[in-house]
């Protein structure tokens, strides 16, 4: 099954303030940080033409009463993880896709539950009971259409598509309700008359592959519910390709220092998660975004392994001056470490690299983790951050809820 908390931020905002409660309301970014869009609205806003993404402004000519609130992740994080208590009382196969959905395999406990759907009936319950905010549930025999199921159908339903019925409705639908079939995407397959579920269920897979490659062929399995995927439990080690963090910056960049500290913030990002992984990355990627939205990507090879966030950041820099020209003023910027490895993997020492050096800076970072794991992450920070407030006094690691996807890259085609 897939359950979906409603209008996950919306809702939870609304139980910390009843008064708010019937009226519409939308949880939107920082405007003064240019992250002024609609992250998530309830059911009231969503009526008067309100979206998820939408820059604020418009939000408001759509729906001039519309209730803007700021986001508390802690909340967020808090009924996340208490959804998920609920549970683990009937399984521990459970796989989260970001911070307000999850897979949950309950196979094994049909027979002291019940069926799938009397579970999912119970969940939904015990969610509105419990923590006072709805769940859409979806049951089905793969995970694919137990997404769709909990799409399906909104607020507070569960909703059970079984082989035997899933062609008469799912088919139906537009190809764009499929997992991973985006806004990008949908132009490309109507191109070839693609327009719903059914029709790429239908197309020729040789001809997918021949327009789209692997990725045509995978979701036409999709479509025809051929995903043996299994729920993952959240507590597997999945393979780790890439650990990355991007930003849309309070500000265009318009110096090589306003990079600087931006990359230098990234980057520690980035350290720490590889730190928290046992991992090191051999290659670094930049990700550059002017303020005319044109992006580009470049990347190059590190002399040694590392988890260290001045080598990521430093590498980050070069690969910037060396591939930008700084025509256009940036508006964000992306740093990521591919090609990992173990971080005791077995490296070929070199004599014209300071690994003694390394080994005490490594130490270091490591201890500056404690530090920031038992103060806070403001407790130590590096004086670059200090030079500039705007984009300095940012925490890039802190909220990273979005959901990993199936495929390695972009979701769209």
């Amino acid at each position: 099954m897939h359950s979906d908390l409603n209008s996950f931020y919306a809702s939870v905002e609304c139980l910390y303030d009843p008064s708010i409660r019937e009226l519409p309301v939308a949880v939107c970014g920082d405007p003064e940080a240019r992250h002024g869009i609609v992250l998530t609205k309830n059911l009231h806003a969503k009526k008067y033409g309100v979206i998820t993404g939408q820059p604020i402004w418009q939000a408001k000519q759509f729906c001039p009463g519309l209730v803007v609130v700021t986001p508390h992740y802690e909340r967020y994080l808090k009924f996340s993880a208490l959804a998920r208590e609920i549970y683990y009382d009937y399984t521990d196969q459970i796989e989260n896709f970001g911070i307000d959905e999850s897979w949950l395999d309950v196979t094994g406990s049909t027979h002291l539950f019940g069926s799938g759907e009397q579970i999912a009936h119970t969940i939904r319950k015990r969610i509105f009971a419990e923590l006072g905010i709805t769940a859409s549930i979806g049951v089905s025999f793969c995970k694919v259409f137990a997404k769709l199921g909990s799409d399906y159908k909104k607020p507070d339903a569960v909703t059970v598509f079984s082989r035997e019925n899933y062609k008469d409705t799912l088919w139906k639908l537009p190809a764009s309700d499929l997992l991973y079939v985006g806004r990008a995407t949908m132009p490309k397959l109507a191109q070839y008359g693609i327009r719903t579920i059914g029709d790429l269920a239908n197309y020729d897979p040789a001809l997918l592959y021949r327009h789209f490659g692997k990725v045509g062929v995978i979701l036409s399995q999709y479509a025809n519910g051929r995903d043996h995927s299994e729920v993952a439990r959240n507590d597997a080690a999945g393979v780790i390709k890439s650990i990355g963090n991007s930003t849309t910056t309070a500000r265009d960049l318009e110096t090589i220092e306003d990079v600087w500290i931006t990359m230098a913030m990234l980057s520690e990002s980035v350290a720490e998660r590889l730190r928290e992984n046992a991992l090191k990355c051999t290659t670094i990627q930049v990700y550059m975004r002017d303020n005319k939205l044109a992006a580009c990507e470049r990347q190059a090879k590190l002399p040694a392994p590392t988890f260290l966030s001045t080598e990521i950041a430093r590498k980050a820099l070069e690969i910037f001056k060396t591939k930008y020209s700084f025509t256009r003023p940036l508006r964000s910027v992306g740093v990521r470490a591919c090609d990992l490895v173990p971080e005791n993997s077995t490296v070929q020492l070199s004599l014209l690299y300071d690994h003694a050096r390394q080994e005490r800076m490594e130490n270091l970072e490591k201890s500056i983790d404690e530090l920031r794991g038992r103060y806070g992450h403001f407790i130590i920070q590096k004086g670059v951050m200090l030079t500039d407030e705007k984009l300095g006094r940012h925490n890039a690691k802190e909220h990273v809820i979005h959901p990993v996807g199936v495929f390695n890259g972009p979701m769209d085609i």
